[in-house]
């Protein structure tokens, strides 16, 4: 599967300006401080919209002896260079109010000054300039790259803030942390590029022109500036900067430096003298500086602090994420080079629901690209034409009563739609455990509907592998080889060696069994060990080095599990023999991707039988506001042996709504009919980024997902693959 464009556009792009941005990100980290720091002083003054330049004017010359200049800062700090009455020059902070001083005008600190020349310029002046205003670009390509790629993983742009599917750290608050302050790098990196491309003057010059002279209206002489109209009538807040004349000469005048204008004014009068407006690109230089800077705004000032400091992430984490690739090796190496299928000679389709089979269709994949063949690998659910194709080879496993994978559910009716436009010879490989009754029974469908199918020639029999066992599949490897005239070998994949932790665990109750043979069994681990509803218990019967694994309700700190005991079982059987105190030894294996989410608002349990266990655990654990639990049983009989939870743990809880489905009743209905009645409580659900949980048998569990299937059939944006990717759509059936 070839890597997208924008993929290698966003990696291509990272890695080029890495070194450049983790400069930029530190010191940003560090300028961004600053305006923090300079508002702690709490010279801010309030309401500069109620105070007016005459006073402020007036305050100043009661307390100085001249005043040269007056500034009001973006962070509403006023500062003043005056002369005192003892002939000192000062450059203070004040109160306009009073014109008294509340602080000293520091020095800048060395570090921001370092930090500062190194953001700007990394010390290499006009050079360095260039190159912060090029990264400045390149951020802004990446952070688009990067909106493409996570729209394109959470399934749309309108899902973009949909709840993210679990994975490792690094990749999840990669996803997370980008959501998150998209707005603010794009803020960084435009006005990076902009404050940029002023300094090399590709902008038009900022500085107010065009001064325009004002026809006097009036010579009348004002001895105070308390009297003056313009003064009584100009607040600070629309002020920037003062200058004051340098002396008592009625051709010296006031230069008042306003929001989006520039006056000269007389100093007798308080006449406009002349006037000069500010052009955009001044307008848009002072906004892209603030943006940029955080100055005036502690809010803003920390939002690009944490902004910058997400991009330090985004390095590591990206890097953690291409090493993870890499380490991958041959098989994503092989896979990214696959050609398309259009162009493929051989054909490998894979229906896997743990991702065994899988393994065993990348194994072939490699084995067969090494030797020189086209081949493509696909899900059995992607089939389509093949228009090259010469072979076609299906690997899938086989789950409960017979049923298809999840990633196979579709291909037999895709087989009757899609028609080949050349025959094709074909090979089936199931996949599955001698244990159990349908041992292989999909691939034996697979296999009978193209033996039926004119365009399709059989290659070899059916061939059925054991537990996964790669001696059998060599075998038949090899024999796929010579009937196809193509010398490959397979290579044995390393045996993983898996530490299996043992506990122990005292019985608390057995239950007896009910009508369905069914029993409730209730444990305390004799340790403190962590564990939750969703995850497993699995127990090794004696002789045996294959678990059988039970699905756990956590109850307060016991373990509470709904066993059905099987004639020929050998562990349910021993399950239901023990006594209360007796000691069972077991191993719990974590189950994350079946565990309750920990924020959503609604939830759809469905179950049927003893697939109602977890779910008895998460209502008991869960905070969430709505629960909707569907459960299909036999008989009314068959809810006794779980009267206690519920009637005191569900029924009871408002929450919760339940309702039971009984297939064996005189109104006989499934559970999927249930969901079927409840539609619109589904679908409101799903658009509001609930959860939907299935746990119980395979031959429910396809029941239901066709139900759902044509739920979504009308929203086009929404089908089960996104669900699932966007961990909306969680299963455990068996």
């Amino acid at each position: 599967m070839t890597i997208s464009i924008w993929r290698y556009s966003h990696f291509l792009l990272a890695l080029v300006s890495s070194l450049f941005l983790l400069i930029a990100s530190v010191t940003g980290i560090i300028l961004a401080v600053e305006p923090i720091q300079h508002q702690a002083k709490g010279y801010a003054i309030k309401n500069l919209d109620q105070i007016s330049l005459a006073t402020t004017i007036n305050a100043l010359e009661q307390n100085y002896d001249e005043v040269f200049s007056v500034e009001v800062e973006s962070s509403n700090f006023v500062k003043v260079s005056v002369l005192t009455m003892d002939l000192e020059t000062l450059n203070i902070y004040i109160d306009p109010r009073t014109g008294e001083q509340l602080g000293v005008v520091q020095d800048r600190s060395n570090l921001y000054s370092f930090a500062t020349n190194l953001h700007r310029s990394l010390f290499l002046k006009s050079i360095g300039r260039f190159f912060v205003g090029l990264i400045s670009f390149l951020l802004l390509c990446i952070a688009i790259t990067g909106l493409v790629l996570l729209a394109k993983r959470q399934g749309g742009i309108r899902r973009l803030f949909t709840k993210v599917q679990k994975d490792y750290l690094e990749l999840r608050f990669h996803v997370i942390l980008s959501r998150w302050f998209f707005i603010p790098i794009i803020i960084l990196s435009v006005t990076g590029v902009y404050l940029s491309a002023e300094k090399f003057n590709l902008l038009p010059d900022t500085s107010a022109d065009n001064w325009k002279k004002q026809q006097i209206e009036s010579h009348t002489t004002y001895k105070s500036v308390l009297a003056i109209p313009l003064f009584q009538n100009t607040t600070l807040d629309n002020i920037r900067k003062i200058e004051f004349p340098f002396s008592e000469d009625p051709e010296e005048f006031y230069l008042i430096a306003l929001k989006n204008r520039e006056i000269q004014v007389n100093q007798e009068t308080g006449e406009i003298i002349a006037s000069a407006s500010y052009p955009f690109v001044n307008l848009a230089s002072r906004f892209s500086y603030k943006m940029h800077t955080g100055e005036g705004s502690v809010w803003w000032s920390l939002i690009l602090l944490l902004a910058s400091a997400s991009i330090l992430f985004f390095i590591y984490s990206g890097f953690v994420m291409s090493v993870k690739r890499i380490k991958r090796g041959k098989k994503d190496t092989a896979l990214s080079q696959m050609p398309d299928k259009d162009e493929s000679e051989i054909i490998i389709m894979v229906g896997s629901e743990t991702g065994t089979t899988y393994d065993f269709g990348v194994q072939l994949f490699q084995s067969l690209s090494s030797v020189g063949k086209k081949v493509f690998l696909s899900e059995l659910n992607q089939y389509a034409t093949y228009p090259k194709a010469e072979h076609i080879i299906i690997l899938t496993s086989t789950y409960g009563e017979g049923e298809s994978p999840t990633n196979a559910r579709k291909f037999l009716a895709r087989l009757k739609s899609v028609h080949q436009p050349i025959n094709l010879n074909y090979a089936v490989v199931g996949f599955g455990s001698m244990e159990y009754p349908e041992y292989c029974k999909y691939a034996v469908e697979v296999d009978e509907e193209l033996n039926h199918l004119e365009s399709f020639t059989p290659l070899l029999q059916l061939q059925k592998i054991n537990n996964a066992e790669f001696s059998t599949f060599n075998t038949w490897a090899q024999k796929w080889g010579q009937a196809s005239k193509i010398e490959f070998s397979l290579q044995a994949p390393p045996k993983k060696q898996q530490k299996i932790k043992l506990l122990s665990f005292d019985v608390v109750h057995r239950s007896e069994l009910n009508i369905d043979d069914t029993f409730l069994l209730r444990l305390r681990p004799k340790k403190r060990v962590d564990f939750t509803s969703g995850d497993l218990l699995s127990i090794y019967p004696e002789d045996s080095d294959v678990a059988r694994q039970y699905s756990i309700a956590k109850i307060e700190k016991e373990i509470v599990l709904s066993i059905k005991k099987h004639e020929f079982g050998r562990c349910s059987t021993f399950l239901s023999k023990l006594e209360k105190g007796a000691t069972l030894t077991a191993s719990i294996d974590k189950n994350p991707h079946f565990h309750f989410p920990k924020k959503v608002n609604s939830a759809i349990l469905i179950s049927n039988g003893t697939g109602i266990a977890p779910f008895l655990g998460m209502i008991h654990q869960s905070n969430c506001s709505n629960i909707n639990l569907l459960w299909g049983v036999r008989y009314w009989t068959s809810t006794i042996l779980y009267k206690d939870y519920l009637e005191n743990r569900i029924e009871c809880n408002p929450k919760i709504n339940h309702s039971i489905a009984f297939s064996r009743e005189e109104n006989k209905m499934y559970v999927q009919d249930m969901l079927s009645d409840q539609k619109e409580i589904v679908l409101k659900a799903i658009q509001e980024d609930g959860c939907i949980m299935i746990c119980g048998s395979l031959a429910m569990q396809k029941q239901v997902l066709d139900v759902l299937e044509s739920m979504l059939q009308e929203h086009t944006d929404l089908d089960l693959d996104l669900l699932k990717s966007n961990g909306q759509l969680k299963m455990d059936c068996y």
